[in-house]
């Protein structure tokens, strides 16, 4: 069970993907109702991630993607912005018609 004190002790701790990339640093919790709302992200330079932001220094990330709070944040792999050509690179679909 999840036994974090305050959320003051989250900030600064590391991001990782479900599959184990590094994507950056939580900076601030975005709170509503006295709920999380969201996270907000520094993105890592290691992460390879900045050039997909186009230049943003982070981004917030709905709470329903982080999947793990310990020594180190885990989100879901689809909350990690794509690129465009990745998600319309090789298929192996055909573009004929029948």
């Amino acid at each position: 069970m999840l036994k974090i004190k305050r959320l003051s002790e989250v900030i600064g701790r590391r991001v990782y993907t479900d599959s184990g990339d590094l994507f950056g640093v939580i900076e601030e919790v975005n709170l509503v109702d006295n709920r999380i709302d969201g996270w907000r992200i520094v993105v890592s330079r290691e992460s390879g991630m900045i050039e997909i932001l186009g230049g943003a220094r982070g981004v917030i990330v709905p709470h329903q993607f982080i999947k793990a709070i310990g020594d180190i944040i885990i989100i879901n792999k689809n909350a990690v912005p794509v690129r465009q050509e990745e998600e319309d690179g090789d298929l192996g679909f055909d573009s004929e018609e029948e």
